[in-house]
């Protein structure tokens, strides 16, 4: 891990936004800038050094997992206060993360450094975790090759009969097995009706012919996501509504993914999905945005919706995921993960997307 690149990034941004150090508390953002992957942290930088405070239970655990960086760890679970003092000598104004820093804790800084002007900035750090580097990327990779092994062990198991926890059982054990840390959130399963969720849960509903099956999930490998889903029809029929949406979905995500690539706007990824199913006359029954970015954590920027502003950039990691829900009868989603490339974008989820 290259965290001397990671924290350079971050302090050519001071200038920007109006500091001369920063104070991290998120724990996904302390873990990208030093490797540490413990419970309880907090992270001080500026041009010159980064301090990483943590307690005793981390006391092997810190210097262990920081032993090829810069990074000066500190155990201490009492004076605070006064570490801070000294290391805010010289400093005017100290960025913080104000989406993850408690009003307490703004309090607490203010009484004991009372010169230091405190800078509120928004999404600095996941601004810069948006473009992955190689390592991230391998850890990607291998985390979305855990996901696909799984589903090719699972899919006999698409046949009548088969409950919807058992079936989310079964993918989690096979993840595992094949090496994934966890599970990169908690399985989706949803069958019949239940697919109209987007967001069900496994039940112990048994699939029945003709049912339509959402399934969700990913692995978690050395911090990192991957994110796939894969719908199927229970008995395999060509006929009435459940078909239809089946490939209409897939066909608005076939057109959202041949957008993908470096430089085009975000939100036209989501109107070449969305555009298809509304011209099939389903545009309200796709009820969430398109895609989200994927890395340390499984839901990232950039997000890709109607009112998303930028573009995609080459090193991103997204998904493209369209769907329909109808309730009563069911929904269809498709969704992989992609690195956006300069030439359109590679593939991280390669499991087949066969119509049963």
């Amino acid at each position: 891990m290259n965290t001397t690149e990671r924290l350079k990034k971050l302090t050519s941004l001071f200038e920007e936004v109006g500091c001369e150090a920063f104070f991290v508390t998120k724990l996904i953002n302390i873990r990208y800038l030093t490797g540490f992957t413990g419970s309880a942290g907090k992270l001080w930088v500026t041009k010159d050094k980064a301090v990483l405070f943590t307690d005793g239970r981390y006391a092997e655990q810190a210097p262990a997992e920081t032993e090829n960086t810069s990074i000066e760890v500190v155990i201490q679970a009492q004076g605070f206060d006064k570490a801070l003092k000294e290391l805010s000598d010289g400093v005017t104004r100290l960025g913080l993360e104000a989406a993850s820093i408690t009003w307490e804790q703004q309090q607490q800084i203010s009484d004991w450094i009372p010169s230091v002007d405190l800078v509120p900035t928004a999404g600095l750090i996941e601004k810069i975790r948006e473009i992955k580097d190689s390592e991230e990327l391998e850890h990607m990779k291998e985390a979305a090759s855990i996901a696909d092994k799984a589903l090719s062990v699972a899919t006999e198991m698409f046949v009548s009969g088969t409950t919807e926890k058992h079936l989310a059982a079964v993918l989690d054990h096979e993840m595992r097995k094949h090496g994934a840390s966890d599970r990169s959130f908690e399985t989706i399963v949803a069958a019949g009706p239940n697919s109209a969720l987007p967001h069900a849960r496994p039940t112990d509903r048994p699939f029945e012919d003709g049912d339509l099956v959402i399934c969700d999930f990913g692995a978690l490998i050395h911090g990192y996501h991957s994110d796939m889903t894969r719908s199927f029809r229970i008995g395999g029929s060509e006929e009435g509504q459940e078909s239809e949406i089946l490939h209409l979905v897939l066909n608005a995500q076939e057109e959202g993914l041949k957008t993908v690539v470096n430089g085009v706007a975000i939100s036209d990824v989501d109107a070449a999905c969305r555009t298809v199913i509304e011209e099939a006359g389903y545009g309200e029954q796709f009820l969430h945005s398109t895609g989200h970015g994927v890395g340390l954590e499984i839901h990232e920027t950039p997000g890709i919706g109607q009112k998303s502003e930028g573009n995609l950039k080459s090193g991103q990691v997204v998904t493209v995921e369209p769907g329909i829900y109808i309730s009563g009868l069911g929904g269809v989603r498709w969704e992989d993960s992609v690195i956006v490339t300069d030439e359109g974008y590679e593939l991280l989820t390669n499991s087949p997307k066969s119509i049963l």
